[in-house]
């Protein structure tokens, strides 16, 4: 599925978006000789916006002088890239490294189309954060490396929170709430935009309950709606859905809710970092009222759950070129390199201790403590379907903000959630 994630804009070190693919010119799949890989091209593909041409440029450099072999970067573009990229795997010559979104790697995984890379793991993967890693596994497989990610931060209006005489960001869930209730109570601004279909925001809710949307039935996946801890999640999603005027039915781009917030009437949304771009594009004014914190969890030592977005890289399995390509994903995914993608991109480095590169960067600083304990939809071919409108889950939340149970809410969607889900990939 397509995701979003960030890429440096300009103003105030704002965020944009994406995520990626790979590309190739097939060979006899020789080792390195004396002279390295002397004569042989790796082709790369990457999605648009999510490497910079400085970036692509040092690395094919480097590349060169560490193996005598050149590196060709094909920029794709999001739309038909799933088509695209599953033709290029069932060719003779398939991309040899690609970006992939981190939520499509085990479908491509089951479908065999990915190299498994559980040497390149072992050697360089070491310190790659597990909540980041996880989406690489398949079936207790390595068959990826996670590359570059981002999660929602909260994004408030300073001028609102200092007219309701608050000093500081919140650190609990408890205390963001109180934060809230008081713009609420000593301002005419809504205290949060938060519609009731940001299910990604939800979604973030139900990993940190430590829930899971789908369970196990037999040989097949079904709704796990039901759940307590997906209930639990759902009554705080609607807890501060109610101190919000936006729509019940709608989600976070109906209307795009940067250009709400850019009224400069909203405390606080729950976003992408990239959103305040959106906000400033409407207001320019609204930029020096622009501040950001990472979305408060239960308690002050553990942030919310969020939704991981983010991209991988991966080795086609029908590559000739896979000792060259595990070259290559050493040195992309070398510190420096690596590093370097997080500091111009401003996305969220795959291991901890390069966070340091966000520095600076207010969104980015923001939306990292939440990396560790983040997660994603679940990780089966068969989601895919359940997105597709009208999203299931979109339907479950309006439902519990209109009155129903979640109990009752989990009822109404379970027939076309399983519906969904037992659909032939």
């Amino acid at each position: 599925m397509k995701r979003k994630l960030i890429a440096a804009i300009g103003v105030a070190g704002m965020l944009f978006s994406v995520a990626a693919c790979g590309g190739d010119d097939g060979d006899d799949g020789k080792k390195a000789g004396a002279d390295g890989y002397a004569g042989e091209t790796l082709t790369v593909w990457v999605m648009d916006g999510s490497s910079p041409d400085q970036w692509q440029k040092d690395l094919a450099t480097e590349f060169e002088k560490k193996t005598k072999a050149k590196v060709k970067f094909e920029v794709q573009q999001w739309n038909g890239i799933q088509q695209k990229l599953t033709t290029a795997l069932s060719e003779e010559n398939p991309p040899d490294v690609f970006e992939i979104g981190n939520t499509q790697t085990p479908a491509y995984a089951k479908t065999g189309g990915l190299a498994e890379l559980a040497d390149l793991k072992a050697e360089i993967g070491g310190e790659w954060t597990d909540s980041l890693n996880e989406s690489s596994v398949v079936d207790g497989k390595q068959y990826a490396a996670p590359w570059y990610f981002a999660t929602r931060v909260v994004l408030y209006n300073k001028k609102v929170w200092a007219d309701a005489g608050l000093k500081d960001t919140p650190k609990t869930r408890d205390e963001f709430y109180d934060a809230l209730k008081t713009i609420g109570d000593k301002t005419d601004a809504e205290p949060i935009y938060l519609p009731g279909q940001n299910w990604y925001h939800f979604v973030g809710l139900v990993i940190g309950e430590g829930g899971e949307l789908v369970k196990k039935d037999g040989d097949k996946y079904v709704s796990n709606l039901d759940d307590p801890k997906v209930a639990a999640a759902a009554e705080t999603y609607k807890k501060f859905q109610a101190l919000s005027k936006a729509p019940k039915d709608k989600d976070e781009a109906t209307p795009q809710q940067g250009e709400v917030f850019a009224k400069g009437k909203t405390g606080a949304f729950i976003g992408m970092g990239w959103e305040a771009g959106i906000a400033i594009k409407a207001n320019p004014d609204i930029e020096k009222e622009i501040g950001y914190f990472t979305i408060p969890g239960a308690t002050a030592d553990k942030p919310e759950g969020v939704f991981l977005g983010g991209s991988n890289l991966a080795v086609a399995a029908g590559s000739k070129k896979q000792d060259l390509a595990k070259e290559f994903l050493k040195l992309t995914l070398s510190d420096k390199f690596e590093g370097q993608l997080a500091k111009l991109n401003g996305v969220i480095p795959n291991k901890e201790s390069l966070q340091s590169n966000l520095e600076g960067n207010a969104p980015a600083e923001a939306a990292a403590p939440a990396a560790a304990v983040g997660g994603t939809t679940p990780l089966i071919p068969e989601w895919a379907a359940v997105e597709n409108a009208p999203n299931p889950i979109k339907t479950y939340l309006t439902a519990v903000l209109n009155g129903k149970s979640p109990a009752e809410a989990a009822k109404q969607v379970e027939g076309e959630f399983n519906k969904r889900l037992a659909q032939q990939q």
